[in-house]
């Protein structure tokens, strides 16, 4: 969900300016389309009336049927799925245009993040008592820290933020666009809520797609130093209750982690990734996102994980497979080596 606080859209404006904005006012609209009030930007599957969203693919067709967004921006494949009351804008490249949208209806100037702490309407922030604030510390209009939390030297906390009772935030930490629990231990240098690497138009024009996402950390959880945990692009990057990561783990846009996870360093998980309860990661792990890893799996150290995978799996290797078929491979390459000799 786009959270105001965070993110300040233009105020609701008529499909029809949306699409001269963006400059598809060419395109045909039924007669009482071109009045329809967008005031948001949503996925479909939360999407209600007043909301812009997207059905670029065939993987959207089964949330696009039951969607209730008022208009959706689709691709002519999908265009017999939208339903009826919900505006359907056809047009060349979708996912484009919807990103044209996004930026007209919440540009960047509106952003409540770490690079602007000064926000007049979010008043002044609210620390309850017995609240530690080391040396040179920025906290942002509008944040809310809850009592005994502990804030280390040359962090940034940002504006609307807000942390938990007895977190520990350690120095040169940055805090945005993010709500964190109770009893959180955020080690030194960990960025949260840093912009997500979405990108269109791979590896030409690279267009970004603005991340209006959030990060919620749940109570318990332990991040370790210099990680980084990016918001998400419409949804929330979420961290488990009692989750624990290790030092230098990146958590990409959009992924959510179950309770009780162990995630060791130099781990990376691309956006989307969803991890079940209390999955292992060995050191190295990657994923290539929007993928599944079902609860109490365990994924071996510099293993890449390439697909979705069931409860209690057990991963090793590159692309990661079913320990039992890794080894038994591993075995017969070494007998091959040797000349098939035992």
């Amino acid at each position: 969900m786009v959270d105001f606080r965070f993110f300040r859209p233009i105020g609701a404006r008529t499909l029809l300016q949306i699409l001269e904005a963006i400059g598809e006012d060419g395109l045909l609209l039924p007669p009482e389309g071109a009045e329809t009030v967008i005031s948001n930007i949503e996925e479909l599957s939360v999407a209600c009336s007043g909301d812009l969203s997207l059905a670029a693919k065939k993987s959207y067709g089964k949330a696009l049927s039951a969607t209730r967004a008022s208009a959706v921006f689709v691709s002519e494949e999908l265009l017999e799925l939208v339903p009826p009351g919900c505006v359907a804008l056809c047009v060349g490249d979708p996912h484009l245009s919807f990103v044209q949208a996004m930026n007209f209806l919440f540009p960047e100037k509106g952003y409540m993040t770490a690079l602007r702490p000064k926000d007049e309407g979010a008043g002044e922030p609210a620390l309850e008592e017995n609240v530690e604030v080391g040396a040179n510390v920025v906290i942002g209009s509008g944040a809310q820290i809850g009592r005994g939390t502990q804030i280390g030297p040359n962090s940034v906390i940002g504006p609307n933020v807000t942390i938990g009772r007895d977190t520990r935030i350690g120095a040169n930490v940055t805090l945005e666009c993010a709500m964190i629990g109770d009893n959180v231990n955020i080690s030194a240098g960990v960025r949260v809520g840093t912009e997500g690497f979405g990108w269109l138009d791979h590896g030409k024009s690279n267009t970004k797609i603005p991340q209006l996402g959030r990060v919620i950390i749940q109570s318990g959880v332990s991040v370790g130093a210099n990680a980084t945990i990016d918001r998400g692009a419409l949804s929330d990057t979420v961290l488990g209750e009692g989750t624990k990561i290790d030092n230098l783990v990146q958590i990409g846009h959009n992924c959510h982690l179950g309770r009780n996870c162990l995630i060791a360093a130099t781990t990376g998980l691309s956006g989307g990734t969803i991890v079940g309860d209390s999955v292992l990661m060995g050191g190295g792990v990657g994923t290539s996102g929007h993928l599944r890893i079902g609860a109490n799996s365990v994924v071996h150290g510099r293993a890449a994980v390439t697909k979705d995978w069931p409860e209690k799996s057990m991963l090793a290797g590159a692309p990661a497979q079913d320990i039992r078929d890794f080894w038994r491979e591993l075995a017969v390459v070494r007998r091959l080596a040797k000349g098939g000799k035992q």
